[in-house]
């Protein structure tokens, strides 16, 4: 009787890894980083950047990542920089399925490795 409980447990488990799987494959691009919008101040004494009070220059987008180990930032227009925003947010819907998916798996792996062990 327990080995049904056990299998069944083990079968909502598959079915939950399967469901959290077909999540990721409708998920679009996927870029990792961060999207900043940045102010600038110029050297020219008389520009509006260095009045009282000061408008500084910008809004300037910009994403920055690190890539092969080395960290990159490229300068995005406004369209770009929702794109961009667009993409990191599936990278962290990817990221957080995955965790879940990690979860049941660890959960069905002790389920299986008991099972294999009073058999």
């Amino acid at each position: 009787m327990a080995r049904t409980s056990v299998r069944e447990r083990l079968a909502k488990l598959e079915q939950r890894h399967r469901e959290l799987a077909a999540q990721i494959s409708e998920v679009g691009i996927i870029v990792a980083g961060s999207v900043t919008r940045r102010y600038t101040h110029c050297t020219s004494a008389g520009c509006r950047c260095n009045a009282d009070p000061p408008t500084p220059h910008g809004p300037y987008w910009q994403w920055t990542a690190k890539v092969n180990g080395k960290t990159v930032t490229r300068r995005l227009s406004a369209r770009e920089a929702q794109l961009y925003q667009e993409w990191i947010g599936n990278d962290r819907r990817v990221r957080s399925l995955l965790d879940q998916i990690r979860t049941i798996d660890t959960k069905a792996a002790e389920l299986i490795l008991k099972e294999n062990a009073a058999s």
